[in-house]
C-alpha cells in the first residue's frame, strides 16, 4: 500500500470529524463520519480488486461512494482518473463514447458511476467495466480490508492537464507527490483538524477541487462538498454554504470571487466571520474584482486578510505558491512606459514546502519590466512526467510555459508565454485587455479573448473576441474600442461579438485562447 494510502487510511479511520455532502436533488446536507468513509472505501478496492487489473476512472457529482473510490482505488494499489460528466447541451452519446476512449487510452480498464452516466458508460461498447459505485461503495463492512502489494512504480493520479494553451495531455502523478504537496499546504496554511472546517464545490477532476478535498482525507477536519453543477446554477448558495458550516477554508477561481462582488447586493443574512483562508487560484487574478468581494462581504463579518491570491498547475500535483494565512491580497503595480497607466498585478505567495521555484528571463522580458521571465519549478510534488511521454528527469526544472517575476513579498504572475501579445514591438498581457474590454455594458465577464491575430504578416494586430448580450452592438464597439486605446495603448484591429456560451473552454472553465485566435486566422485565409 502505498504511503498516500496509508496516510488517509490512519487519518480516515481515527478522525472524529466528518465529510458533509449536498444532495442536489433536495438540497439537503448529509453527514458522513470519516470512518464510514473509509468503510466505503474498502469495499470499492474489493470490488477493484476483483474485477481484474488496470486503473480506475470516476464519473459523476460527488457522492460519498464517489469520495470513496478514490481512496478504494489506492487500497487496490492502482491510480485513479476523474473525468466530468456531459455538459449541458452535449450529445450525450457522443459524450459516452468519447468520455471511455479516452479512458481506455490511459490504461483505464473499469469505471464507477452513479446516476445517468452510469446508464450512459454502460449503453457505450467500449469494453470497461462500469461498476455502480452506489452498490459496491455500500457502508458495510465487517473486516479489515488486508494491505495490497503496490509497486513502486504505480501512479496515484492521472490528472488531466486544462489544455488552455495546446492539446491536453495527462500528468501521472506518483503517491509521495500527491501526499507531498497535500501535506506542503496543510503546513503552509497551518490548518487544525480540531478547528477548521473546509467548504468547497470545486469539481474533483480538477487539480485545485480534488487537491482541496485531499486535505481533508490526510487532515480528517470536517469538510463540506457540493456539487459544482449546485454551485454554477445559483453562485451565492456558496456564501449560505460558507455561513451554514462555518468554514474557515474554501478555494475557488477568480470569476467566482468577482460575479459575487459584483452583485453583492443580492445577499442577505450570512456570517462570513470565521473564514480565514479564501484561496483565489486556477485563472489569472483580476485585483479589482478581489477587491470587491473583501470590501462587499465585510458587511458580512469577512475578513480582508482572508484572501489568498495563489499559484498551481497540475504537473505539480497542484499548489506552488500560497501566500501565509492573515497576508491578505497583496499588489504590485508597475506603470506602462506608452500610456502611463498603472497595472496591477496580485502576488500569489511564497512556495509551499518541498518546492522551488526560478523566474528565467526570456526575449520577451521586457513586457512589464526587465525582471518578467518565464517561470521553472521543481521539487517534491512534481509529476513523474506526461503519459506515454519520457519521463521527467527528477531534479530538473520544469518550463511551466507561465510569465512572471519575483519580488520582496513573492511571486507575481503576468501570463501565458504562448499567449503574449506583440503589437507595433509592444508586448502585451491578453488579461490586462481582457479585464478593460469587460467593462463595457453588454460584455460577458468572464467571456471576452484577446489575441494577437495576423502573426505571420507585415501587421500583425490586436483582435478581441467577446461574448455579449444586448441591442447597441456597434456603440458597444465603439466604446470597447475606445476603452482599450486609452487605458492599454492599442487600437484593436477588430472586435468580434459572439453569443455567450460561445467561446470555447476547458472542463474546468479556462477559455482556450489559442483556439480562438486559430479559428479567427482560420476565417480570415
Amino acid at each position: 500500500m502505498s504511503a498516500l494510502a496509508t496516510a488517509a487510511r490512519q487519518t480516515m479511520t481515527s478522525s472524529p470529524h466528518d465529510l458533509v455532502i449536498l444532495n442536489r436533488d433536495n438540497a439537503e446536507w448529509r453527514r458522513h463520519p470519516w470512518q464510514e468513509v473509509h468503510s466505503r472505501a474498502e469495499n470499492i478496492a474489493e470490488r477493484v480488486l476483483d474485477s481484474g487489473d488496470g486503473d480506475v476512472g470516476l464519473i459523476g457529482e460527488p457522492t460519498v461512494e464517489i469520495v470513496a473510490a478514490i481512496q478504494g482505488a489506492w487500497l487496490a494499489g492502482r491510480a485513479v482518473a476523474i473525468l466530468p460528466g456531459p455538459v449541458r447541451g452535449a450529445d450525450e452519446r457522443q459524450w459516452a463514447a468519447a468520455t471511455t476512449t479516452r479512458l481506455t487510452d490511459i490504461g483505464v480498464t473499469q469505471v464507477f458511476s452513479h446516476g445517468d452516466c452510469l446508464n450512459l458508460l454502460r449503453d457505450c461498447d467500449s469494453g470497461l467495466t462500469v461498476h455502480d459505485a452506489v452498490a459496491a461503495g455500500h457502508p458495510r463492512r465487517s473486516s479489515t480490508l488486508l494491505p495490497q502489494p503496490t509497486p513502486a512504480d504505480t501512479p496515484a493520479v492521472l490528472q488531466g492537464t486544462a489544455g488552455s494553451t495546446g492539446t491536453p495531455r495527462t500528468a501521472v502523478l506518483p503517491p509521495s507527490s500527491v501526499l507531498d504537496n497535500v501535506s506542503g499546504v496543510l503546513q503552509h496554511t497551518a490548518v487544525d483538524p480540531g478547528r477548521d472546517v473546509g467548504c468547497t464545490w470545486l469539481p474533483l477532476y480538477h487539480d485545485m477541487g480534488l487537491t482541496f478535498l485531499l486535505t481533508g482525507f490526510v487532515s480528517g477536519p470536517e469538510m463540506w462538498l457540493a456539487p459544482t453543477g449546485a454551485f454554477s446554477a445559483s453562485p451565492f448558495r456558496w456564501l449560505r454554504w460558507l455561513s451554514d458550516s462555518g468554514a474557515t477554508l474554501t478555494a475557488a477561481p477568480n470569476f467566482a470571487y468577482s460575479v459575487l462582488g459584483r452583485y453583492s447586493r443580492r445577499v442577505s443574512d450570512v456570517d462570513l466571520s470565521r473564514l480565514r483562508f479564501a484561496l483565489n487560484g486556477g485563472e489569472p487574478i483580476d485585483c479589482a474584482g478581489y477587491e470587491l468581494f473583501l470590501t462587499e462581504f465585510g458587511r458580512f463579518g469577512l475578513d480582508p486578510h482572508a484572501a489568498a491570491p495563489s499559484y498551481g498547475l497540475a504537473e505539480a500535483s497542484c499548489a506552488v505558491t500560497i501566500p501565509r494565512p492573515g497576508t491578505g491580497l497583496l499588489v504590485d503595480e508597475t506603470v506602462d512606459a506608452t500610456t502611463g497607466s498603472t497595472q496591477r498585478h496580485a502576488l500569489v505567495g511564497d512556495v509551499i514546502p518541498g518546492m522551488e521555484l526560478r523566474v528565467v528571463p526570456t526575449e520577451r522580458s521586457d513586457a512589464a519590466g526587465g525582471d518578467v521571465g518565464e517561470i521553472q519549478i521543481r521539487g517534491t510534488s512534481m509529476m513523474s512526467g506526461y503519459l506515454g511521454e519520457e519521463p521527467l528527469p527528477i531534479h530538473d526544472w520544469f518550463t511551466t510555459g507561465d510569465l512572471g517575476y519575483l519580488t520582496d513579498s513573492g511571486l507575481v504572475v503576468c501570463g501565458r508565454v504562448k499567449e503574449l501579445i506583440t503589437v507595433a514591438g509592444r508586448n502585451l498581457f491578453p488579461s490586462e485587455i481582457e479585464r478593460v474590454a469587460a467593462q463595457v455594458r453588454g460584455v460577458r465577464e468572464g467571456g471576452v479573448v484577446a489575441v494577437g491575430a495576423g502573426t505571420d504578416s507585415a501587421r500583425p494586430g490586436l483582435v478581441i473576441t467577446a461574448e455579449f448580450r444586448g441591442a447597441d452592438e456597434a456603440g458597444a464597439r465603439t466604446d470597447l474600442v475606445q476603452r482599450v486605446a486609452s487605458q492599454c495603448g492599442v487600437v484593436p484591429a477588430d472586435v468580434v461579438f459572439v453569443a455567450p456560451g460561445s467561446l470555447p473552454r476547458t472542463t474546468s472553465g479556462k477559455l482556450r485562447r489559442l483556439q480562438v485566435k486559430n479559428t479567427l486566422e482560420a476565417v480570415r485565409t
